[in-house]
């Protein structure tokens, strides 16, 4: 499985978080952290915009790292993914982000066949 897929199935190699990290782009780190900000309702920098993906060795943002119940979950069962959860289809917290994108979906379906 490609290791820049999330526990819960988006793309971390098209995050524009993990693009601006590896091109070292101030600019697009400031329009991640506006769009995050006015998404979540709290406050984030473009200093916090700092990610290589959820999977892989290196830096994440303060969500992706701490705070992204579906990684603290997935981690703690010991899943590579939330594809290899026998919960996945009835998973509240996966449930948000595979509900609404049919790539990530894909992507753990995918990773089970692998």
């Amino acid at each position: 499985m490609n290791d820049y897929i999330a526990f819960c199935g988006l793309n971390c190699e098209t995050c524009e978080a993990r693009l601006a990290t590896i091109n070292d782009d101030h600019a697009l780190r400031v329009k991640v952290a506006k769009e995050w900000s006015e998404l979540n309702g709290v406050e984030i920098t473009p200093e916090m915009i700092n990610c290589e993906g959820c999977r892989i060795d290196g830096v994440k943002t303060v969500y992706c790292d701490a705070l992204c119940p579906i990684r603290q979950c997935a981690l703690a069962k010991g899943c590579p993914t939330c594809g290899s959860c026998e919960e996945m289809e009835t998973c509240g917290k996966v449930g948000m982000v595979i509900g609404s994108n049919p790539e990530a979906l894909s992507n753990l379906n995918q990773s089970t066949s692998e």
